[in-house]
């Protein structure tokens, strides 16, 4: 597992390298067929990470790659599932907050997480069977992944007395969410207090302490939180799909997600 960890590392890394230099100048946005942007930093760091990854016998599931059929990929029992560039629309804005997210998943379950912020360096990872999870700021995308491990930290989720602190949007949320939030207030008698975040960052915030729950009421895909919830599994965070109310499954038949609930509770 801890091999796999550095491959995984290793591409996000490159993926971000990648990222950033087109981050840098004026680019391109295209539209795709389910009308979400995508760029050339999204293709480009698509490319060094299946290439790194691919260095390993895994099959792939990845955004920017052409998805096979669920009558092959229901008989595999491990897969990574990637999104190269999660927050296009956070990239396109320039406001930082976007990532690379890299998982690897077991029968269904994420086993071990990637998390990189290209923009401030920022890493975050972890092997789910270890229960804990790590938060390291790196000094460069060609540092060795040995002295990576070296500067880590252990996050961990931790609860405010006073107030509830939920990720959402500062501008605007749906009905279901709002409604959830109402009950919330009800349920826990504390003020709640909105946390903006883009991206995979929503589910890093709650496995660090900076935020206590997240409810996603809209529509995701696997590769969008599939890392992001190993992260939170390591931390003791639970990930839990609203329709089932069991843990969210991954390399479904359909890989939209269902809406789901992150919390430290």
């Amino acid at each position: 597992m801890k091999s796999h960890l550095k491959i995984a590392i290793k591409a996000a890394l490159l993926g971000g390298k990648e990222i950033l230099k087109v981050y840098a100048r004026d680019f391109d946005v295209t539209i795709k067929e389910d009308h979400s942007p995508i760029t050339e930093a999204d293709q480009a760091a698509n490319k060094v990470i299946v290439s790194l990854l691919q260095q390993t016998p895994i099959p792939i599931i990845s955004e920017e790659s052409k998805q096979l059929s669920f009558d092959i990929r229901k008989n595999w029992n491990q897969c990574w599932i990637v999104d190269p560039l999660d927050g296009t629309k956070e990239f396109i804005k320039k406001n930082d907050e976007f990532t690379v997210n890299i998982a690897l998943v077991e029968q269904g379950k994420p086993i071990l997480g990637v998390i990189l912020v290209p923009a401030t360096k920022e890493l975050y990872y972890a092997i789910v069977s270890e229960s804990k999870a790590y938060k390291v700021r790196i000094d460069d995308f060609d540092q060795e992944v040995g002295s990576i491990f070296a500067k880590a930290i252990s996050i961990s989720p931790h609860k405010d007395s006073s107030q509830l602190r939920v990720v959402g949007s500062r501008s605007h949320m749906n009905d279901e969410t709002l409604n959830y939030l109402e009950h919330l207030k009800k349920e826990t008698l504390k003020e709640l207090k909105i946390v903006s975040k883009g991206s995979s960052l929503k589910l890093c915030l709650v496995a660090e302490g900076a935020a206590d729950v997240y409810p996603r009421f809209a529509p995701t895909m696997e590769w969008d939180i599939a890392a992001g919830h190993a992260i939170c599994s390591a931390a003791g965070v639970q990930v839990i799909d609203q329709v089932t109310g069991k843990e969210m499954r991954y390399n479904k038949e359909n890989l939209l997600n269902n809406y789901f609930i992150v919390s430290n509770e």
